[in-house]
């Protein structure tokens, strides 16, 4: 019996141990049960056999396979210490992956988690993004860089990291050569120390993706992202957006960007980009053609700069994302980008808002709209849109058979003038998104908006936003709210008053009850600074108590 139980136990020993960690990563969430019969079972392999001073010395074989067995117990203890750490912060390793991130981790975490490494020699994504006390301990991680030699994402956004992280963060990149996503957003110490972080990438270089948002990048640090572009012959993603000292340095960037011939995706938000920019820009896009991304937006001192470059704009073939909004755009601009925007017939999503000068000159841009049928998401709020515009704009939503979201807000013409988009509204299928905030609509819109909705249109509308529209009656509200249920796949509603103003809901809001209790997915209503008597509000707590899990009355503000 004894020698059966140990040919048995032989056999299963003779396999590497080395397979406990292979499950460990290939599964999708750790089981202790398997390591708790696992240490039972080595318990019983062991104490089958335990030989004494008087007893024979045992064989190397025998030696081999208590070692192993010690081996697979000490690895069993390991793998439920681990499960237990990413238990306690509700996390697992999936698909070669470990996913902390915004765990609140600790100093004492990350050194948990430090120990985990050597567990995971197959760990190709690492994030640990979002959690503070990571600052100050990063070379206990990069220090163990080598035993996951084989990382291909790297996420380290918004974790305090200090000088002395970046610097080690330099050193260790050596020794995962496979990187290809890098993410140090949100950390200003990158600041300055760019060259340190990244000059250990060379030519062949795999990184795909690099993210340095609201870094506090130096000048000097955009010259030498210009001279280590070409290097990175594989980058499709590069954002350096909300860094606004590079706009300075953007003739080194633009030069270095002639080289990145499979760039994606470019994000410059906020980068202190100048009418200048624009020109330095414009002579680098005919050297990107795969561009699909391109996000000039939140630079006011942009404004002028389109007037006489936009030309190789319309090289970007493929282009599926403009943003421009918050870009000060002059009368001069609308009418160049008129010539252009119209070309880019892949594009997808186009946002002009906050750009205010567009309100009286952009009336042929918005008619020419009409060509750009795969549009699926037109944002055009607080562009200060005069009746002519918003006309000619509404004559072009009727040819957007793609438009999913659609935002007008702050564009008070809307109000009253709702009954140009009724056709839009009708023959919009997929419209899943539309906002019309702060639009002066009066009861007649909403009145409009309820029609449109009863007559089974909009019926794939999930966001719908109508706040602060004070103008509208009672009479209004109370029509909009009992066909309001039609809309079964709305998720969010908002229909607030203004900041300085409050009213008394009126019995329209036992309509909007009924309502919402037939809307399937439905999550969240804002009601801001509406006033409940007495009554209502008891309906109200009622409601509240039935739904409590799944749907938020969000009615902050009341006096």
């Amino acid at each position: 019996m004894s020698q059966t139980r140990k040919k048995s136990s032989s056999e299963g020993e003779t396999k590497p141990w080395t397979s406990f960690v292979n499950r460990f990563l290939s599964s999708s969430k750790l089981r202790s049960s398997k390591a708790k019969s696992r240490k039972e079972s080595n318990d019983l392999e062991t104490t089958d056999f335990q030989p004494s001073d008087e007893t024979q010395k045992p064989a190397p074989l025998d030696t081999a396979k208590a070692l192993s067995s010690e081996m697979g117990l000490e690895l069993g203890c390991r793998m439920e210490k681990n499960e237990q750490f990413l238990q306690k912060l509700g996390k697992q390793a999936v698909d070669k992956g470990l996913d902390l991130n915004n765990c609140r981790l600790t100093t004492a975490d990350v050194r948990e988690m430090v120990a985990l490494l050597p567990f995971l020699p197959d760990l190709e994504k690492l994030d640990i993004s979002w959690n503070d006390f990571v600052g100050g301990t990063l070379p206990l991680i990069t220090e163990q860089m080598h035993l996951v030699n084989k990382l291909k994402s790297l996420r380290l956004g918004s974790c305090r990291l200090t000088t002395d992280d970046v610097r080690a963060l330099g050193e260790a990149l050596k020794a995962i050569p496979d990187l290809e996503e890098l993410n140090l957003s949100w950390n200003s110490k990158v600041g300055g120390n760019v060259p340190l972080i990244l000059q250990e990438f060379q030519a062949g270089s795999k990184i795909r993706m690099l993210e340095l948002v609201d870094c506090a990048l130096t000048s000097e640090d955009g010259t030498f992202m210009g001279q280590l572009l070409p290097v990175l012959q594989s980058l499709e993603v590069l954002d350096l957006s909300m860094n606004r000292n590079i706009g300075g340095s953007l003739n080194s960037i633009a030069q270095g960007l002639k080289s990145t011939s499979s760039l994606k995706v470019l994000k410059l938000q906020s980068c202190g980009l100048s009418q200048k920019s624009v020109t330095l820009l414009d002579a680098v896009f005919r050297y990107l053609s795969e561009l699909r991304k391109l996000d000039l937006s939140c630079n006011k001192e942009l404004g002028g700069g389109f007037e006489d470059s936009p030309a190789q704009l319309a090289t970007l073939e493929h282009l599926e994302v403009l943003d421009l909004h918050q870009c000060s755009l002059t009368a001069g601009d609308v009418v160049s980008l008129t010539q252009v925007i119209p070309l880019l017939s892949h594009l997808q999503e186009l946002d002009l808002s906050a750009n205010q000068k567009m309100g009286s000159s952009s009336e042929n841009l918005l008619s020419r709209l009409r060509f750009l049928p795969a549009l699926k998401s037109l944002l055009i709020s607080n562009c200060a849109l005069e009746r002519e515009t918003f006309t000619a704009l509404a004559e072009a939503s009727i040819h957007l058979p793609a438009l999913e979201v659609f935002n007008l807000s702050w564009n008070k013409c809307v109000g009253g003038n709702l009954k140009l988009l009724l056709e839009t509204l009708k023959l919009s299928t997929s419209l899943q998104v539309l906002r019309l905030s702060s639009c002066s609509l009066v009861t007649e819109d909403v009145a409009l908006l309820a029609s449109v909705i009863q007559t089974g249109h909009l019926a794939r509308l999930q966001k719908l936003d109508l706040s602060y529209n004070d103008s509208v009656c009672d009479a209004g509200w109370a029509i909009f709210c009992q066909n309001l249920w039609l809309l079964k796949e709305l998720t969010e509603l908002d229909i607030s008053l203004r900041p300085s103003t409050f009213r008394d809901c009126g019995q329209w809001f036992r309509h909007l009850l009924c309502s919402v209790t037939r809307l399937p997915e439905i999550t969240e209503i804002g009601m801001k600074r509406w006033i409940l008597p007495p009554s209502l509000e008891e309906e109200l707590e009622c409601f509240d108590r039935d739904h409590r899990s799944s749907i938020r009355f969000d009615h902050g503000g009341c006096q």
